[in-house]
């Protein structure tokens, strides 16, 4: 069996974005890591917590339930500030991910990857999906760790695009909702689907994904909606997840980023 870590921006990101990956790799006996690289303290802040409480505490609780509805075994946080969105001042925190020297998050992260004998890394593609900061240093943070610690495997989590403009089209994504328009960085939103060369069926670990995604629940404006949605439609969102591999032929082939069991 193998080990697998994956590098997130922030609590909650591990759940949307690769919690059938993570939930799958447990469940087939792999080692599953959670390398969260700031605390979230720009969420979203909720009117219950309890006095002394701060929005950081709750949020390494929330994702404390996250990782075990996952089967993850060990949590990492390497302690940066959350960079906020584009444009922010929040951006220009020298305590901020955004601002880390790369060298210096990559050896946090490295030592990690030794520590566990890492098979596999994940991170996000080069543009962080939709150009938050916090994302985008991931993309590059990741791979710089990787070959630290001579990581032999780096798969980059995606969204595929031309998948999420035929939900559009249907009326599935809201009213206006066109993800081939620029997002935070002016990029369009993910990966076209001909650039994807990983498609992961986790479509018998969508249980696991919903209750991690509720775990988090102070970040309710965000995820509601996933969460509440019928679960014909749930199962049909999120029971595939897409990846990229470096020098991979182009086009999505079906498999898993560790051996199979």
């Amino acid at each position: 069996m193998g080990t697998l870590v994956g590098l997130h921006a922030h609590p909650d990101d591990e759940a949307l974005m690769t919690g059938g990956t993570f939930a799958r790799a447990s469940a087939e006996g792999h080692r599953v890591v959670l390398v969260v690289a700031t605390n979230g303290d720009h969420g979203e802040t909720p009117d219950d917590l309890a006095p002394g409480e701060t929005l950081v505490d709750r949020r390494r609780a929330e994702t404390e339930r996250s990782a075990a509805a996952l089967g993850i075994h060990r949590i990492v946080w390497l302690g940066y500030r959350d960079s906020g969105m584009q444009g922010w001042e929040q951006n220009a925190d020298p305590a901020s991910f955004h601002q880390a020297p790369l060298d210096e998050a990559a050896g946090r992260l490295a030592e990690v990857l030794r520590d566990e004998h890492a098979d596999a890394l994940i991170v996000y593609d080069w543009h962080g999906n939709y150009g938050h900061p916090d994302h985008v240093k991931v993309h590059f943070v990741g791979y710089r760790a990787a070959e630290l610690a001579g990581t032999p495997a780096v798969f980059e989590a995606t969204m595929n695009r031309d998948l999420i403009a035929r939900w559009a089209e249907a009326g599935e994504m809201g009213e206006d909702f066109d993800p081939n328009k620029p997002m935070d960085d002016g990029n369009p939103l993910g990966t076209p689907e001909a650039e994807i060369t990983l498609r992961v069926d986790v479509s018998a670990y969508t249980d696991r994904k919903r209750a991690s995604i509720a775990s988090h629940r102070s970040q309710a404006e965000d995820t509601a909606w996933v969460v509440e949605a019928p679960e014909e439609r749930f199962t049909a969102a999120f029971s595939t997840e897409w990846f990229i591999e470096r020098d991979a032929p182009p086009g999505p082939r079906d498999g898993f980023v560790l051996p199979e069991a």
